[in-house]
C-alpha cells in the first residue's frame, strides 16, 4: 500500500485520473501547505518558500506499486537525483498528522501564475468558464 497526495490532473474525475485509476486501492480527502501554479492544462505545486502558502485541497490516493510507476512515468520522475520534471517527496497532511505520504512538487513556481485559494478543481472550472465566455 502507497500513499500518494494529489492536487490536480490525477484527482478523481480529472483529465488524467485514467493513469491511476485502475491501480488505486482507496481515495480521502486531504490538505497540504504550499502554493499551486498554473502551468496551462495543469498545476504545479511548491510546498514553501515562494510566500503566500495556503491549504492546497487534494486528495490522498492509496495504489499498488505499479500505480505509483504509472504517476512516476506521467508526472517524469525518473528517481532521486535525476533529471525530473517534478520531484517526489515525502509530506503530511495539513491537518490530519497522522496521514502521510508521498507528493509529486516544484521546487520553485518556474514563472508561472499562482493559483489563488488552493484549488485546481474551482481554479480549472473558473478557467474554462471564462474561456467558454471569450
Amino acid at each position: 500500500m502507497i500513499r500518494v497526495f494529489v492536487y490536480g490532473t490525477l484527482l478523481v474525475g480529472e483529465s488524467n485520473h485514467h493513469v491511476v485509476a485502475p491501480y488505486l486501492l482507496s481515495v480521502r480527502p486531504g490538505r497540504v501547505r504550499g502554493a499551486l501554479f498554473d502551468a496551462g492544462a495543469y498545476p504545479g505545486l511548491v510546498l514553501s518558500g515562494c510566500g503566500g502558502e495556503t491549504d492546497v485541497e487534494g486528495e490522498w490516493l492509496v495504489v499498488t506499486q505499479e500505480g505509483l510507476n504509472r504517476m512516476d512515468e506521467l508526472e517524469e520522475y525518473y528517481g532521486p537525483g535525476a533529471r525530473n520534471d517534478y520531484e517526489r517527496v515525502w509530506v503530511r497532511d495539513s491537518r490530519r498528522e497522522e496521514c502521510e505520504g508521498w507528493i509529486y512538487l516544484w521546487n520553485e513556481p518556474r514563472g508561472y501564475p499562482r493559483i489563488p485559494g488552493g484549488s485546481w478543481r474551482e481554479y480549472a472550472r473558473r478557467k474554462q468558464g471564462l474561456g467558454s465566455m471569450l
